[in-house]
């Protein structure tokens, strides 16, 4: 077939020239990215240059950082360049990334490239909601990025730069900035730099003095590490008793009729139970530890380090702290938590702090507070559980530091000594005795498979939904367990199911898992 499509002549209207510096940031929110780009763009109009920035953000909650980019280049005979809106595949100089895995990400979509691009980026992790909803550990693997690094990129430089900007009390933007200057890739010195953060006014000196820092560390290298300093010679003197005598008592008792292997273990676990409710419930706790040492020791225990009993300590603490309504509104109103907020938002002497929270409490957790009689009748009756639960199952922005709503928190979060005898505590101890039965019952006849049972105990965690979902896995992991543990390749399989069950929330995994087993086990 012909090609008779009409060519034109098309000339260059004059000679190709230079290419601009070509600069992407990728940065979550609240990370100054934004004053970053405009710092860069400011320094290069400080000399005479044409720069343009733009951004293409992310979403908000840690799903996705916002991709910033700088594009400079010194007009030509007084014309100016135009300019790319987007970084391109392998033709960027510079890449810099305020998180480590956003630098992965940068990588993977082919920013980063040994021909020309130097990467800088933190070592330091802010963990994606897609790692932190997966019931397990969902946290992404650094090696693949740090392997990554070592190939894709023709300069790296790599250090904790958030780190340091905390240390100097400013955001991870000055330090970027700082390490920008210290790469040497913009032809301009050290004072240009400074000039640009000087105008900038308030904040200046905090971030002077970060962006001197990571300037020095690149130019320099990590500092020395200091020698080890030699440990001072133990106290012959015994370490101070508990204030509370009680408590003083359970830990001694602890030490006596514990397995050693295990102490450390209980002792954690038994200051989480004391703290989820009192010294009384502690002694619940580590009367049922006892007696589960009594049958890992029976059940050949003590060749196998007590794996039962450290796994027991573990997750029996976790499974008697339940998350109640009690158990959020007493978190959510600790001094401590406010003062874990202030910090990690970096706030300044004259910031004040509010916190807005979305609550959407059913009726189930509401009868849940009651009484174990009278929440068992008013479960019986579906349809006035339903008129209820109508009238509270609805969502609430809740000022959790202002005073009304901190006052409802603190008296809601106070009452403790009602939660022995409400409807919630009932179900879970039924719960709870159930897991512990089918774990001492596999013990003696395998017991791998009983430990991997007690580990199942990870599945349950969170609250409301996120509880129910979690409850929902664990019953059907223990139902499928039941139909394989006479088998000896049990605990592998049990094994199996627990970390199908851990992978993904919607459980599909799971069910695979479930389904292969009915295959041969019906």
């Amino acid at each position: 077939m012909r090609d008779e499509r009409v060519r034109l002549a098309l000339p260059a209207a004059g000679d190709a020239t230079e290419r601009p510096i070509s600069i992407a940031i990728v940065a979550m929110g609240g990370q100054g990215g934004g004053v970053l780009t405009d710092w860069i763009v400011q320094l290069a109009e400080n000399h005479g240059w044409v720069a343009q920035s733009t951004s293409v953000p992310g979403v908000a909650q840690r799903t996705g950082a916002t991709i910033y980019y700088i594009e400079a280049m010194p007009p030509l005979d007084g014309r100016k360049p135009i300019l790319s809106l987007m970084p391109t595949p392998g033709d960027v100089d510079v890449v810099m990334a305020a998180e480590f895995m956003e630098a992965g990400r940068s990588i993977l979509r082919g920013l980063v490239t040994p021909e020309r691009t130097t990467l800088i980026a933190s070592n330091h992790r802010s963990f994606a909601i897609g790692e932190k909803i997966v019931p397990g550990n969902g946290i992404a693997d650094k090696g693949a990025v740090t392997g990554a690094i070592g190939v894709a990129a023709k300069t790296e430089i790599i250090f904790d730069l958030n780190a340091l900007a905390i240390a100097h009390g400013s955001v991870i933007s000055a330090a970027m900035f700082g390490a920008l200057a210290g790469a040497g890739v913009l032809p301009f010195n050290r004072e240009s730099y400074l000039d640009v953060i000087r105008a900038g006014g308030k904040g200046a000196k905090a971030s002077i003095e970060t962006f001197d820092a990571a300037f020095d560390r690149v130019k320099t290298g990590p500092a020395d590490v200091a020698a080890p300093v030699e440990p001072r010679p133990a106290s012959t003197k015994p370490a101070p008793a508990p204030l509370d005598p009680q408590l003083s008592g359970l830990v001694a008792r602890l030490t006596r009729e514990v397995p050693v292997p295990a102490q450390a273990m209980a002792r954690a676990g038994l200051r989480k139970v004391v703290d989820f409710q009192d010294v009384a419930y502690g002694a619940e706790y580590l009367d049922i530890l006892v007696a589960l040492s009594t049958t890992d020791r029976n059940a050949g225990g003590a060749e196998r380090d007590y794996a039962f009993t450290q796994a027991a300590a573990k997750h029996l603490a976790n499974a008697m702290s339940y998350d109640d309504v009690i158990r959020v509104a007493d978190l959510k109103t600790r001094a401590g938590r406010r003062a874990r907020i202030e910090s990690e938002l970096e706030l300044s002497q004259d910031q004040v702090l509010h916190t807005t929270e979305f609550m959407h409490p059913r009726m189930e957790e509401v009868m849940g507070l009651l009484p174990a009689g009278f929440g068992r009748w008013l479960g019986a009756r579906p349809r006035l559980l339903g008129w209820l639960d109508r009238r509270v199952n609805k969502g609430r922005r809740v000022r959790t530091y202002s005073l009304p709503w901190f006052l409802v928190l603190y008296v809601v979060g106070g009452l403790r000594s009602i939660r022995r005898h409400s409807l919630r505590h009932a179900v879970e101890t039924d719960h709870r005795d159930q897991w512990l039965r089918n774990a001492t019952d596999a013990v003696g006849i395998n017991y791998q498979l009983g430990v991997e049972i007690l580990q199942c105990r990870r599945l349950v965690k969170g609250y409301s939904d996120t509880h129910s979902r979690g409850l929902s896995k664990f019953d059907r992991t223990l139902a499928a367990i039941k139909l394989v543990e006479r088998r000896e390749d049990a605990a592998d399989w049990a094994r199996r199911l627990r970390e199908a069950a851990l992978k993904d929330g919607p459980g599909k995994e799971l069910d695979g898992v479930i389904r292969t087993i009915e295959s041969f086990a019906s």
